[in-house]
């Protein structure tokens, strides 16, 4: 008896570190796109990019990191200096 619940709550641990394994993977890759928008684009496209709606995958990105915020955290501190870097040398922060 005690094995077999071994072996679910096994199983179970596997399956939530496989999920935020993938979920911080996810959260990588949406940075590492970021940056490269950034550090690829001049700042006129900046400027016109900025002014554009979100794109639905966009739009998928910002829920999830509205609803996790371990997640947001990961995402923000990656991204932050880069694209603060471009952002101020564009002229787009006071």
């Amino acid at each position: 008896m005690s094995k077999s619940i071994s072996v679910v709550v096994f199983v179970s641990a596997m399956v939530v570190a496989g999920t935020l394994a993938a979920q911080g993977m996810l959260v990588d890759a949406a940075a590492d796109r970021v940056i490269a928008k950034y550090q690829a684009a001049s700042c006129d496209q900046l400027k016109a990019q900025k002014a554009e709606p979100p794109s639905e995958k966009e739009k998928i990105a910002l829920d999830l990191l509205r609803d996790d915020p371990k997640a947001r955290v990961a995402f923000v501190n990656q991204i932050a200096a880069p694209v603060l870097n471009k952002m101020f040398e564009c002229g787009m922060i006071p």
